[in-house]
Protein backbone atom coordinates (compact mmCIF):
# COMPACT_ATOMS: atom_id res chain seq x y z
CA UNK A 1 0.00 0.00 0.00
CA UNK A 2 1.16 3.18 -0.78
CA UNK A 3 1.82 6.08 1.80
CA UNK A 4 -0.45 8.97 1.84
CA UNK A 5 0.01 12.93 3.09
CA UNK A 6 -2.44 14.44 4.80
CA UNK A 7 -1.48 18.40 4.27
CA UNK A 8 -2.55 20.96 6.94
CA UNK A 9 -1.88 24.60 5.94
CA UNK A 10 -3.56 26.51 9.04
CA UNK A 11 -2.77 30.33 10.61
CA UNK A 12 -2.47 30.33 13.94
CA UNK A 13 -1.43 33.97 15.17
CA UNK A 14 -2.42 33.38 18.35
CA UNK A 15 -2.49 31.12 21.73
CA UNK A 16 -5.64 29.85 20.83
CA UNK A 17 -5.65 29.44 17.15
CA UNK A 18 -2.15 27.75 17.72
CA UNK A 19 -4.24 25.27 20.21
CA UNK A 20 -6.77 24.57 17.49
CA UNK A 21 -4.12 23.71 14.55
CA UNK A 22 -2.42 21.96 17.14
CA UNK A 23 -5.40 19.57 18.13
CA UNK A 24 -6.07 18.66 14.12
CA UNK A 25 -2.49 17.61 13.86
CA UNK A 26 -2.33 15.80 17.22
CA UNK A 27 -5.18 13.77 16.32
CA UNK A 28 -4.17 13.28 12.52
CA UNK A 29 -0.92 11.52 13.86
CA UNK A 30 -2.83 9.49 16.15
CA UNK A 31 -4.49 7.51 13.26
CA UNK A 32 -3.07 3.88 13.79
CA UNK A 33 -1.41 3.48 10.44
CA UNK A 34 1.66 2.94 8.83
CA UNK A 35 0.40 4.49 5.36
CA UNK A 36 -0.41 8.10 6.62
CA UNK A 37 2.18 10.87 7.19
CA UNK A 38 0.96 14.03 8.23
CA UNK A 39 3.03 17.55 7.29
CA UNK A 40 1.27 20.72 8.97
CA UNK A 41 2.34 24.10 7.40
CA UNK A 42 1.60 27.68 8.26
CA UNK A 43 0.69 29.19 4.79
CA UNK A 44 3.04 31.48 4.63
CA UNK A 45 5.44 28.21 4.27
CA UNK A 46 3.67 26.01 2.23
CA UNK A 47 3.67 26.17 -1.15
CA UNK A 48 2.49 24.26 -4.63
CA UNK A 49 4.96 21.60 -4.21
CA UNK A 50 3.13 20.96 -0.79
CA UNK A 51 -0.26 20.50 -2.17
CA UNK A 52 0.98 18.66 -5.29
CA UNK A 53 1.99 15.68 -2.80
CA UNK A 54 -0.89 15.51 -0.47
CA UNK A 55 -3.91 13.85 -1.06
CA UNK A 56 -5.96 15.57 1.37
CA UNK A 57 -6.29 18.96 2.46
CA UNK A 58 -6.90 20.53 6.08
CA UNK A 59 -7.23 24.37 5.67
CA UNK A 60 -7.95 26.71 8.71
CA UNK A 61 -7.60 30.16 9.18
CA UNK A 62 -8.74 33.24 11.00
CA UNK A 63 -12.11 35.38 10.16
CA UNK A 64 -10.03 38.70 9.30
CA UNK A 65 -12.23 41.84 8.54
CA UNK A 66 -14.79 39.15 7.04
CA UNK A 67 -12.11 37.45 4.89
CA UNK A 68 -9.58 34.64 5.41
CA UNK A 69 -6.37 35.43 6.37
CA UNK A 70 -3.94 37.32 4.55
CA UNK A 71 -1.41 34.07 5.13
CA UNK A 72 -3.85 32.11 3.63
CA UNK A 73 -4.79 34.44 1.05
CA UNK A 74 -1.27 34.33 -0.14
CA UNK A 75 -0.84 29.95 0.24
CA UNK A 76 -3.18 30.48 -2.38
CA UNK A 77 -2.04 33.36 -4.56
CA UNK A 78 1.17 31.21 -5.07
CA UNK A 79 -0.50 27.26 -5.14
CA UNK A 80 -3.38 28.35 -7.36
CA UNK A 81 -2.14 27.80 -11.22
CA UNK A 82 0.30 25.87 -10.51
CA UNK A 83 -2.32 23.56 -8.99
CA UNK A 84 -5.27 24.03 -11.23
CA UNK A 85 -5.14 21.29 -13.53
CA UNK A 86 -3.06 18.84 -11.18
CA UNK A 87 -5.36 18.23 -7.69
CA UNK A 88 -8.60 18.73 -9.22
CA UNK A 89 -10.97 16.38 -7.04
CA UNK A 90 -8.03 17.18 -4.40
CA UNK A 91 -10.16 16.14 -1.00
CA UNK A 92 -10.62 19.00 1.58
CA UNK A 93 -12.15 20.68 4.76
CA UNK A 94 -12.03 24.24 6.39
CA UNK A 95 -12.07 25.59 10.04
CA UNK A 96 -12.45 28.81 10.55
CA UNK A 97 -11.84 30.91 13.85
CA UNK A 98 -14.33 33.38 13.86
CA UNK A 99 -15.22 36.32 15.74
CA UNK A 100 -18.32 36.89 14.28
CA UNK A 101 -20.13 34.86 11.96
CA UNK A 102 -17.00 33.35 9.10
CA UNK A 103 -19.49 33.92 6.29
CA UNK A 104 -17.23 35.90 4.08
CA UNK A 105 -14.40 33.81 5.03
CA UNK A 106 -16.42 30.80 4.29
CA UNK A 107 -17.51 32.17 1.06
CA UNK A 108 -14.29 33.28 0.22
CA UNK A 109 -12.48 30.21 0.71
CA UNK A 110 -15.08 28.35 -1.47
CA UNK A 111 -14.99 30.22 -3.96
CA UNK A 112 -11.24 29.48 -4.54
CA UNK A 113 -11.60 25.72 -4.02
CA UNK A 114 -14.54 25.49 -6.02
CA UNK A 115 -11.81 27.36 -8.80
CA UNK A 116 -9.43 24.55 -7.89
CA UNK A 117 -12.56 21.97 -8.01
CA UNK A 118 -11.29 20.84 -5.03
CA UNK A 119 -13.79 18.30 -3.39
CA UNK A 120 -15.07 19.08 0.00
CA UNK A 121 -15.52 15.92 1.89
CA UNK A 122 -17.66 17.46 5.23
CA UNK A 123 -18.90 21.07 5.56
CA UNK A 124 -16.75 23.98 7.32
CA UNK A 125 -16.84 24.33 10.84
CA UNK A 126 -16.65 27.53 11.82
CA UNK A 127 -16.53 28.51 15.65
CA UNK A 128 -17.89 31.70 16.18
CA UNK A 129 -18.07 34.07 18.93
CA UNK A 130 -15.97 34.11 22.58
CA UNK A 131 -13.04 31.12 22.90
CA UNK A 132 -14.34 28.07 24.03
CA UNK A 133 -12.46 24.93 24.70
CA UNK A 134 -14.81 22.45 23.09
CA UNK A 135 -13.39 24.28 19.53
CA UNK A 136 -10.51 22.09 20.41
CA UNK A 137 -12.48 18.94 20.73
CA UNK A 138 -13.99 19.52 17.29
CA UNK A 139 -10.90 20.32 15.73
CA UNK A 140 -9.40 16.87 16.98
CA UNK A 141 -12.92 15.32 15.51
CA UNK A 142 -11.64 17.17 11.95
CA UNK A 143 -7.81 15.88 11.95
CA UNK A 144 -9.10 12.55 13.04
CA UNK A 145 -11.59 11.71 10.85
CA UNK A 146 -9.88 13.45 7.77
CA UNK A 147 -6.83 11.29 8.61
CA UNK A 148 -9.47 8.32 8.92
CA UNK A 149 -10.80 8.83 5.82
CA UNK A 150 -7.75 8.95 3.63
CA UNK A 151 -6.23 6.26 5.57
CA UNK A 152 -9.35 3.92 4.67
CA UNK A 153 -9.64 4.74 1.52
CA UNK A 154 -12.87 6.70 1.61
CA UNK A 155 -11.04 10.17 -0.03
Amino acid sequence: MSRKRLLIVAHAPSANTLRLRQAVVDAAEDCETENLEVVARAPLEAGPEDVLAAQAVILGTTENLGYMSGALKDFFDRSYYPCLEETQGLPYCLYIRAGHDGTGTRRAVESITTGLRWRAVQPPVIFKGDWQDGFVDDCRDIGAAMAAGLDAGIF
